[in-house]
């Protein structure tokens, strides 16, 4: 099989960012975006994912990391749909659960080329405000809206239908987006494995 690798430069007046990506990889990684946390999560997602990936980024960090942030999330996007080719045999859709001591988070992916990106709150109580205002670091913060505006990135620039479900919160965010960039590894390795009964596009439409 041919290697489904990519590597995608993104340059602008706020950030300049490069990814290098292998999709069936051993889950190395090696990060440096300026933000501590998401390199972090960054290297759990290649873990868990079995992806082989590197991501170097510089941004305008004393504005905020808002630009650098979203734009990893764009080129991560950009070049996993450049390393998956024309889809051909993925198994195209994936699932995980992943626990985290009290979190617990559901990821569903399909890679359909008809991308959007929807967050569930299936807890036992309305934690929609309280996450909107909860951040994790100390000289660099980093929040769950944050981690919205990457995975929102990253899967328009994929084309992928991502559904993410909270089952339960302990109010430990670092816990939550733990699970979350875990489940999301997990849920892409699915997805993106070759179906050894189908030499096809994974569409009735003939093409994704």
């Amino acid at each position: 099989m041919k290697k489904r690798a990519a590597k995608v430069a993104r340059k602008t007046k706020e950030t300049d960012i490069v990814v290098s990506l292998t999709i069936d990889g051993k889950g190395n990684a090696e990060i440096k975006t300026g933000i501590g946390f998401l390199d972090h999560m960054l290297t759990l997602f290649a873990k868990h994912g079995f992806f082989d990936l590197g991501v170097t980024a510089q941004g305008d960090m004393d504005v905020d990391i808002h630009h650098t942030n979203e734009d990893i999330g764009i080129t991560l996007g950009s070049a996993f749909k450049k390393a998956l080719g024309n889809k051909k045999g993925i198994k195209r859709f994936g699932d995980s659960f992943v626990p985290m001591d009290g979190c617990l988070v559901r990821v569903v992916s399909d890679i359909s080329n008809r991308p959007s990106l929807h967050t569930h709150y299936k807890t036992k109580r309305n934690i929609e405000n309280l996450l909107a205002n909860l951040a994790i670091g100390d000289s660099v913060k980093y929040s769950f809206v944050n981690m919205e505006q990457f995975m929102q990135a990253f899967v328009i620039n994929a084309g992928i239908n991502m559904h993410i479900e909270i089952l339960a919160f302990d109010k430990d965010l670092h816990h939550l987006i733990e699970a979350i960039f875990k489940a999301m590894g997990r849920s892409l390795d699915e997805a993106t494995q070759i179906d050894i009964r189908s030499k096809s596009i994974p569409s009735t439409k003939g093409k994704l």
